[in-house]
């Protein structure tokens, strides 16, 4: 059943399927030429059976200002959907960040991140593991939507997502703009450039964090309409967390959340509304033992007060980025001299690669392997079992 959404765009099933199952309406991302400036950081290649194509998609919300450039005078969205393959061999693969939103993170980077290096990385050479336009496996598959933590953009969630798609599910990555540290546009609009770089200082109060939310959820519930889905999950990071638990709150449409270390409260102490009046759909709460602090176990102890399907589980030896791409890159960036053992403990905390991509891939990957499962994998040239 899909909740109700008073003004918000009709979307036909055509056009949605297109978005989801067709080649990219924006300007395609293409890899970067190889470069000798710095080290090449790499990516954890996915771990399920099948290959993962990737497109991007631009979507325009005509209903919703943008809440933090008024000028603007529409809401727009960029999302990456990441679908299960046919095949990727020929196709390049789509780099974690292009040339022009490289250029723009290597500047905002350390200013949202202080831990990372000012200078000497090629954030443009690193290549994720999916590839651009391979076509989708026919079939209808359950869909995820992830959101990230505040001041992250989807592309630093990669991994994470390519490995969800390569066991079966399709996973759309969505970007805030405003919010995210940079958004490449596939072109340039009154109020903004090509690469919208975030409008937030690191320094926000409640009010600004409030905007935060409300426009997360509104934007995850827009991409919803804008795909027409029903039924699906939702994953998010830190204030992408609290967005993705807030969203399945208010919209029926969502049948689980896995929240990766976001507060179920507000900055000024009010809970959510999730939080104040329990969950009846599945939700992980996914918690590290380094950013464990005393507001996230009250916010999250309320919604677990309510019972429910709601359960909680704690990586131990980490830290709160534990959850993104930083899980593999900062080790990296200490290795090459890049960023100190502190800097690293305060983003991951000291937990090998080796130990915590896995545990985090798994984590989510079993949650939504009970509440949306996909279909069984089939080996190629091989028909699936049937009954008699």
């Amino acid at each position: 059943m899909t909740s109700p959404s008073p003004g918000r765009r009709a979307v036909t099933k055509a056009a949605a399927l297109a978005l989801l199952l067709g080649t990219a309406s924006a300007a395609q991302a293409t890899p970067a030429a190889a470069r000798s400036e710095g080290p090449v950081l790499r990516l954890p290649a996915p771990t399920g059976p099948y290959p993962v194509g990737a497109v991007v998609h631009h979507l325009v919300d005509p209903t919703r200002n943008d809440p933090w450039v008024p000028a603007i005078g529409v809401r727009e969205v960029m999302i990456t959907v990441l679908s299960p393959a046919t095949t990727g061999r020929g196709l390049p693969r789509m780099p974690q960040l292009t040339p022009e939103a490289a250029g723009v993170f290597t500047v905002l980077g350390p200013l949202v991140r202080p831990w990372l290096p000012a200078a000497g990385v090629d954030w443009a050479a690193t290549l994720t593991h999916a590839r651009v336009c391979a076509p989708p496996l026919a079939g209808r598959r359950p869909v995820l939507l992830y959101s990230p933590g505040g001041g992250d953009s989807r592309a630093m969630g990669s991994s994470l997502a390519i490995d969800l798609a390569s066991y079966g599910w399709t996973v759309v990555t969505v970007d805030h703009p405003g919010d995210a540290s940079e958004v490449e546009f596939p072109d340039i609009r009154p109020g903004r450039d090509r690469v919208r770089a975030t409008a937030l200082s690191p320094d926000i109060d409640a009010a600004t964090f409030r905007t935060m939310v409300d426009t997360r959820v509104a934007d995850l519930r827009f991409v919803l309409d804008a795909l027409g889905l029903d039924r699906v999950g939702l994953y998010g990071h830190s204030a992408g967390g609290t967005a993705v638990a807030q969203a399945l709150h208010e919209d029926r449409r969502i049948a689980a959340a896995a929240v990766l270390e976001g507060y179920l409260d507000l900055m000024d102490g009010e809970l959510l509304p999730v939080a104040r009046e329990g969950a009846d759909r599945p939700v992980l709460l996914a918690g590290t033992d380094g950013f464990r602090d005393a507001r996230l176990d009250r916010s999250w102890s309320a919604l677990l007060a309510h019972g429910g399907p709601v359960v909680r589980r704690q990586l131990d030896d980490s830290d709160h980025w534990v959850f993104t791409d930083y899980a593999a890159l900062a080790p990296q960036l200490q290795k090459a001299g890049l960023m100190t053992a502190e800097g690293r403990a305060e983003m991951v905390g000291a937990i090998d690669p080796r130990a915590s991509v896995p545990a985090v891939r798994r984590l989510v990957r079993s949650f939504f392997a009970r509440h949306l499962p996909v279909p069984a994998y089939v080996p190629p040239g091989r028909r699936p079992l049937t009954s008699q």
